[in-house]
């Protein structure tokens, strides 16, 4: 068996964004680990909500789940930066009763039009990102680095941790990867892929196949590399209707504001231009809510999983059937907690 194949109990996630109050996420934080989720990925792609800020509080709230960033733009810090932060949280977080690192470290190329507009030009991303988590995976070993690159340059740099423990800091790296090339990256250089939401079980079959591409440059097989997948989840069971109508608004939020998302959906592209007829970037709540009303049932269905708890659960199964290792729930409704309890140590198949 595989480092990544299935356990008995489905490993479950949360995804974090600004949604809810704060001191509200940290105990949820609490709540989900009480009931045996595995982790917590926080966003930070965003003009929101920084995940490192975050991560550290969640890190502190919490004893035992793992916490990762879903995920830090490259071109907003530095490489040797980023291993000092990721290595300062390992220390705030410790070690899981298993001995493995409770923080994760997420990386992703940004989006347009975000990145262009505070003046970051997304020249390369695929070599940007190799050199970066080269970089840093050698940074985390605590030895010294030299790296001459055309995106990073490093002159004999070490973490200089002069107190604390100096053993290598085994934290897990991901690329959240949607096109086929990063896919392929996120197989041969790093834990695997954070695969993305708002899409559909043929994509995320289509993408596993891509990530195993790259997994095969390196002598691995699809089973040792992780494919953890952000899932949109609006879930009630008084009111599955309603459920269905928020996932609407999500959809339409992302059809017009983030490309790369709004590629992989494979939505009708007559449909995308209705949608950003209302929606832009930075995008207005009340437009995304105006423009729900042009999503399909059937396209919302396709995309997350919404409805009941037992149609959400049907869905999230779906995904995993299709390649997914951990589920991270988005839980997009006002509250969190009846997710949590949907998918707490949920077997497949009960």
């Amino acid at each position: 068996m595989g480092k990544y194949c299935q356990a008995m109990t489905q490993r479950m996630a949360l995804y974090l964004q600004d949604k809810h109050d704060i001191r509200y996420e940290l105990e949820i934080a609490k709540y989900a680990e009480q009931k045996g989720f595995s982790e917590i990925w926080q966003a930070d792609t965003r003009l929101a909500r920084d995940c490192i800020v975050m991560m550290s509080a969640l890190l502190a709230e919490t004893t035992k789940i793992k916490i990762g960033s879903g995920v830090l733009p490259i071109y907003t810090r530095n490489p040797a930066v980023i291993a000092a932060t990721w290595s300062t949280m390992w220390e705030l977080g410790g070690l899981t009763p298993e001995g493995e690192s409770r923080v994760m470290l997420g990386l992703g190329a940004w989006w347009e039009p975000i990145a262009s507009r505070v003046g970051v030009d997304r020249v390369r991303p695929l070599k940007a990102m190799r050199e970066n988590i080269e970089a840093i995976s050698e940074l985390f070993t605590m030895e010294e680095v030299s790296y001459e690159g055309e995106f990073v340059q490093l002159d004999r740099v070490r973490l200089d941790v002069a107190y604390g423990s100096n053993e290598p800091r085994n934290i897990p790296i991901y690329i959240g990867a949607t096109g086929p090339k990063m896919l392929q990256l996120s197989g041969e250089i790093c834990d695997g892929p954070v695969l993305n939401y708002v899409v559909s079980t043929d994509y995320i079959a289509e993408a596993v196949e891509q990530v195993a591409i790259g997994a095969q440059r390196q002598g691995k097989s699809i089973d040792e590399i992780d494919r953890p997948e952000l899932l949109a989840c609006s879930l009630s069971d008084e009111d599955p209707e309603s459920a269905i109508m928020t996932g609407k608004s999500l959809v339409a939020y992302y059809l017009g504001t983030e490309p790369h998302i709004m590629k992989a959906s494979g939505a009708d592209p007559e449909l995308v231009e209705r949608v950003q007829e209302v929606v832009g970037w930075p995008a207005r709540e009340e437009d995304y809510q105006k423009a729900a009303h042009l999503i399909p049932d059937e396209l919302v269905q396709n995309l997350m999983a919404v409805g009941t708890s037992e149609q959400c659960r049907d869905k999230v199964s779906e995904y995993i059937e299709a390649g997914v290792t951990c589920p991270i729930l988005y839980p997009i409704m006002d509250k969190i907690q009846p997710v949590v309890d949907a998918f707490s140590n949920w077997e497949l198949g009960k």
